[in-house]
Parts: C-alpha cells; structure tokens; sequence
C-alpha cells in the first residue's frame, strides 16, 4: 500500500523453525495429490448442483427491492469517495477516500465475495447508474434500445486485465497514488470510461467481460457456496462455480496480473528488490528523469516482469501438461486449467494483506464520521479507536501460512477436477497433474518466502 504501513505486522520468534512451515506446505500439497488421484476417481464440480435457499428467502434477498437498495448504497458511496477526495483533507490518513478504496474496497470485498457470492455485483455503482440511464432512456425511446456495437471477441477479459494492472499500478508504483484529491480523479475517469463502454456495448456486457473490478470479484465469488440466479439466491457446492468459468481472451493474462501484482507487493519488501532498485533508479536519473520518476518507473518495471514472470510460470506447467499426449493444444489447457489459478490468487491477497484489513479496517469507523477530515462527527465514532490486539504476531503467521497451503490445495483440487472431466484416459489426467503439481508447489513456495522476508 501507498499510504500506509505495509500490510503484514513484525513477528516474533516462532515455536517451530520457518523452514518446516515450507516442508511442511509442500508435503500437504504432495499428499493432497496423492490422496485425489486415488480418492477422487471422476469428476465432481463440474456440475454446480444449485439449489434456492428454503422458505423463500432466495426470492426475497435476490429481490428487485433488496437490489435496488444495494444499488443506491453503491451509488452513494461512489458519491462520496469523489467528494471526499476533491473536497476533503489531502492527508491518505486523514480522509475517507483513501482507505475506502484500498483497505474496504479493495481488499474487503474479497472475503465478502467468498463467503457470501458476488455482493459487489449487487452494489456496483456503475452498473445501477448504466441501468437506470438505460432504463430512462428506453422509457424515452418506448422501448429496449439495442447496444450499438457487439462485444469483439478478441476483447474478451483484456480490458478487465488492463484496469486491474492499472489499479496496481496506482496502488504500488505511482508515489502520489494514495493522494485523495488523485483518487478521486482517477475515479472520475475510470467512471467516464465504463459509462462509454455501457454505452457502445450494453451494461450487462460489459459487465461480465471488461469491466475491470466486475469481473475481479466475479472470480472469486465462484469460489463461494452462493450464488444468485434469476433473482434467487440459492446454494451450490463450494468451489464449484469456478468449473463454469468459460475463458476467454484476456483471461489468463488477468490472473497473472491478480497474482503477480500481489508477489511483486511482497517481493518490493525482499533484500532481493531492495538490493537493485536503487542500481535500475539510477540508471533512470543518469539518463535525465526526476529522482520521483525514476523510482516509478523502476516499481513499474518491476511489477511488469513479476506479472511475466508468473505468466510464464504457468504457461510452463501448461506445456509440460501437454508434453505427456491427449492431443490438447498450449491454449486449450491454458484456458482449461485457468480457473484453478483464483484460489491461488485468493490467497496471495488474504496471506499479504490481512492485518492490514483487520488494522486499518477499523479506521473506517472514524473516517466516515469525518469524512473530510475536517473534524466532524457525523456518526459519533470520529474519537473511535484502531484496536492492534486483536490478532497476536504469531497467530497473523499461522493464518497467513494457513491461507495459503489451503488455497494451493483447493486449487490442486480443482485443476485434478478438470483434468479427469478433459483427458479420456485417467492415467493420462494424473500424469498430467505432475506439471500442475510443480506449479502448486512453486506458488506455494513462492508465498511461503514472501512472508518470511516481509515478516523478517
């Protein structure tokens, strides 16, 4: 984060060594495999197997009431991010914008996306604004008015990869990225655009394809055992909406840029990094720019080979799955096994950045009293307090580390799914899962040690 301390705390000595939590990890990842080549014969996500909650409570939360409420909420506090960003304190601290967005925001919808499906869908801003200047202007018209353009193919999930890259990189490159007044700008920006884009391609559309923060925690609700249907909502196996996942263009870029943005936060802190960005950041001013560009254009360079980098990991484990037959293409298993990536993601963002949702988080009780830092009280919490006992350094350590064996393991899980619903012959669908293995193990490792040097 931009403004605020970093989002994983100072740990104490633990009571075992930190190199057989690594071992430790690795071996649960070996056994899982085992344990589902043997106990896990033929494939059970991929039907999703939704049913509606009882009593008719699906038909009342998935309600054109209960929506149009969650809608305005969304509306609102769009609303009041751009006026507390352009009107409000210029100190990230100090003003609602800043924490909104990067702690409540960014980080807070994901475990709501979890465990309780895709809420942001609910109260996405922009889409019940498209919707409702749509549905004006259709009354208008007398009628539906048709998208003017169709949705090119070849788009598919590359604008939503984009937002998401460009949100990283305010977040961790540019140095004034946590400055309200900027947020707020970029808001206004990004809102224009999406407004554009509905206009050309329908709201809907572009929802579900390019529209950057949709999609985001779109993949990760389908982790999550809710899921609305026709306004119901309704129950299904956990971890079985991903299956039903239909990539697209985009698709695994924008995986690689939900992992690789959160290891390169990590690996920012790591001796590795901090060794040779300020080589590369001289290099930069040797050849005319400012110290500040310099430094952001190293954090961009930096973040943009971390994100190939874990491109090209993957894509090698998808190569090595081909290597053993069954006649599949590069890009048939990559798109195939994509969707085993989201836990993985998952757990980057929960192991990375959970003290700082549950320290930080606390802040908006006072901020939305006082909004614009002006000293109001609005809500009678401006003189509340962060409370930073509520989770010890040892107990952050074990959690992190739980995360990510745990979503390492879910997403063994689902590409050993996949694997026996694609190739005919199960010996060919476990000799396959020797590749994604070794990708399992090399994520898992990969986060294990980035939380040892952040925690160092």
């Amino acid at each position: 984060m931009t403004f605020i301390a970093h989002g994983l705390v100072a740990r104490s000595d633990l009571p075992i060594p930190e190199w057989l939590f690594g071992w430790a990890a690795a071996m649960v990842l070996v056994v899982s495999f085992v344990a589902l080549a043997i106990l896990w014969p033929e494939p059970r996500l991929e039907r999703e197997r939704w049913r509606p909650l009882p009593g008719g409570i699906g038909r009342l939360l998935g309600s054109r009431v209960v929506e149009g409420l969650c809608a305005a909420i969304g509306a609102l506090l769009l609303g009041v991010v751009v006026y507390a960003g352009l009107r409000g304190a210029q100190s990230p601290t100090a003003n609602f914008a800043p924490t909104f967005i990067y702690v409540i925001f960014w980080l807070g919808l994901l475990p709501a996306s979890i465990l309780l499906g895709d809420v942001f869908k609910a109260f996405n801003p922009w889409r019940a604004i498209g919707r409702a200047v749509g549905g004006i202007a259709g009354m208008a018209a007398r009628g539906n008015l048709p998208a003017p353009l169709r949705y090119p193919e070849r788009l598919g999930h590359w604008p939503a990869a984009a937002g998401i890259f460009l949100f990283a990189v305010m977040e961790l490159v540019a140095s004034n990225g946590d400055r309200p007044e900027n947020l707020a700008i970029a808001t206004l920006v990004y809102s224009a655009l999406t407004f554009v884009a509905m206009a050309l391609y329908g709201v809907e559309t572009w929802i579900s394809r390019g529209e950057a923060f949709s999609v985001y925690f779109n993949l990760f609700s389908r982790i999550s055992p809710i899921e609305t249907r026709d306004r119901v909502v309704g129950l299904r196996r956990p971890l079985s909406g991903l299956p039903a996942l239909r990539p697209v263009a985009g698709t695994v870029p924008l995986l690689a840029v939900m992992i690789g943005s959160v290891t390169f936060d990590g690996a920012s802190e790591a001796p590795i990094w901090t060794g040779i960005a300020p080589d590369i950041a001289s290099f930069f001013q040797d050849v005319g720019l400012s110290p500040q560009n310099a430094l952001e254009l190293t954090f961009l360079i930096g973040l943009t080979v971390t994100i190939l980098l874990v491109y090209g990991f993957y894509r090698l484990g998808v190569l090595g799955a081909k290597s053993v037959g069954g006649g599949f293409s590069a890009l048939r298993l990559a798109r195939g096994f994509v969707h085993s990536l989201v836990p993985i993601a998952f757990a980057y963002v929960a192991a990375h950045y959970l003290t700082l949702l549950l320290f930080q988080g606390q802040s908006i009780a006072f901020l939305a009293s006082d909004p614009l830092g002006d000293g109001s009280d609005l809500f009678g919490t401006a003189d509340s307090q962060i409370d930073y006992t509520i989770i010890g350094a040892n107990a952050t350590w074990y959690w992190q580390v739980g995360f990510v064996v745990v979503g390492h393991v879910a997403a063994l899980t689902l590409a050993h799914d996949r694997a026996l619903a694609l190739y005919d012959q199960a010996k060919l669908a476990v000799r396959s899962q020797y590749w994604m293995l070794a990708v399992m193990v090399g994520f898992t490792s990969l986060a294990l040690w980035l939380l040892s040097q952040a925690n160092a």
